[in-house]
């Protein structure tokens, strides 16, 4: 289960403002005595059972401009997004969300060894889908203990899943170590195998495959997407290897979003050229004691680069694919046909949780290093030169074992002030602080969390 923040795909911040921003503290109160009165069951009828979670948050944020870009709609790599509403104050902000996610599931036992299980899920966000026309999981899977699973349908991939929860989880890194870098979060229509438990080094070995063919209608880009998951597990250390490596999907730095096409409409196919993405990363976790848990990953992003073209012309308002690194022969005279340039990029975590019965305390460092790449654009090198470090500390209780209270506060520092790092979507990405404007950013999230 994830419960990590969104960022929408169009260069918007991650934390939209709250309808009403005033008397933030008692909304929560409120809607953590609605979690207590709930009844903390999961719930199960023949073959079907029905899980899931509810999750409200409200964040105090300094430095935030919500408002500050003159197009809010606009890209990162878009030159026009730059622009910034002259004389417009940023600073504190509140926000809020909720969010609810059920996983229905569908379970035979067919014999010999043999169970088929089926999989249906989505989730909202104040009331709307995360990603419209997308689910996060449906699919069907037939597993053996002694041969392993077979899974085909949509599901996310384990690239973000794992990195959001339980790893970013733990240490109140979800959002920020599970959304950012050169992933994909969710498949459309993949096929994925994992094998059965070896035994390894005198520990438990898994590998696991999953291949993905996007969107089909683009015929001349095709979209391909494989991703291999190996874990390790020996006592008290536990390894998560993950590699992905793509073609043709959404130019991106939002590893949560959907793998599909180069852009969301097939006719654009023949006015785009090839490109490509992938990350490796590693995790572990290592339980120092009974109460002690440390945490550390790495992960290296590549991307191709992806050119800038007009998709559908017109005198008012022409329409742009999704381009990624672009050197614009605004910036460059010599970039006449706006090129994607590539660029590799290296992440860091590390973190640790202290459980003490009822209580957690927890604390997470991520940091999203600079780029490097050939891109002469002023521009692309304000992002590639630029950095960010994270750092959360927080506490957790838990009444019962279905419901959590959690209050974390976070700080980001830029390395300086510009464009924000490759490995973020856009500009506020996590913390609401806006890399063009300030290096540093601090905030407060209080959370109420039921599951079922």
């Amino acid at each position: 289960m994830s419960t990590n923040h969104l960022t929408p795909l169009r260069g918007t911040s991650g934390r939209r403002p709250a309808s009403v921003r005033r008397r933030w503290a008692s909304a929560f109160v409120l809607a953590a005595g609605a979690l207590l009165a709930s009844a903390a069951q999961a719930y199960q009828y023949g073959p079907f059972t029905l899980t899931g979670f509810l999750k409200y948050d409200a964040t105090r944020s300094n430095n935030a401009c919500p408002n500050c870009q003159l197009f809010p709609g606009a890209l990162k790599d878009e030159p026009w997004s730059d622009t910034l509403v002259p004389g417009t104050h940023y600073g504190a902000q509140t926000a809020s969300l909720v969010q609810v996610q059920p996983w229905l599931g569908l379970h035979f036992n067919l014999g010999h060894g043999f169970k088929l299980d089926g999989l249906l899920s989505q989730r909202w966000q104040g009331g709307k889908p995360v990603f419209p026309g997308f689910l996060f999981e449906r699919s069907i899977t037939l597993r053996h203990e002694d041969y392993g699973s077979l899974q085909i349908g949509a599901m996310t991939t384990r690239g973000w899943s794992l990195a959001d929860y339980p790893f970013g989880t733990d240490i109140g890194m979800s959002y920020i170590w599970g959304s950012s870098g050169a992933g994909y979060g969710i498949l459309t229509g993949a096929l994925r195998y994992t094998s059965r438990v070896f035994d390894f080094l005198d520990g438990d070995l898994v590998l696991e495959a999953t291949y993905d063919r996007g969107n089909t209608a683009f015929k001349i880009n095709k979209p391909s997407f494989v991703e291999y998951w190996m874990q390790y597990r020996r006592g008290d250390l536990s390894l998560d290897g993950v590699i992905q490596n793509t073609r043709n999907g959404t130019p991106s730095a939002f590893a949560q979003g959907p793998f599909t096409g180069l852009t969301p409409f097939p006719a654009d196919d023949a006015k785009l050229g090839s490109s490509g993405q992938s990350m490796a990363m590693l995790m572990a976790r290592y339980d120092l004691t009974s109460s002690i848990r440390l945490s550390a990953g790495v992960r290296r992003n590549r991307w191709s680069g992806a050119y800038a073209v007009i998709t559908t012309y017109s005198p008012t308002a022409s329409q742009w694919n999704d381009m990624f690194n672009v050197c614009w022969n605004s910036d460059v005279p010599s970039c006449a046909n706006n090129p994607g340039y590539p660029a590799t990029s290296t992440d860091w975590i590390l973190g640790a949780r202290y459980t003490m019965g009822r209580w957690a305390f927890f604390s997470g460092m991520t940091y999203l290093g600079t780029a490097a790449t050939d891109n002469p654009s002023p521009r692309a090198q304000s992002s590639a030169h630029n950095s960010a470090l994270f750092n959360t500390l927080g506490v957790a209780y838990n009444p019962t074992p279905r419901i959590q209270f959690s209050a974390t506060g976070g700080m980001v520092r830029f390395g300086q002030v510009g464009r924000a790092p490759m490995s973020m979507a856009s500009n506020s990405q996590f913390t609401n602080a806006d890399a063009r404007l300030t290096r540093n950013g601090n905030y407060l999230t209080l959370e109420a969390l039921y599951t079922f």
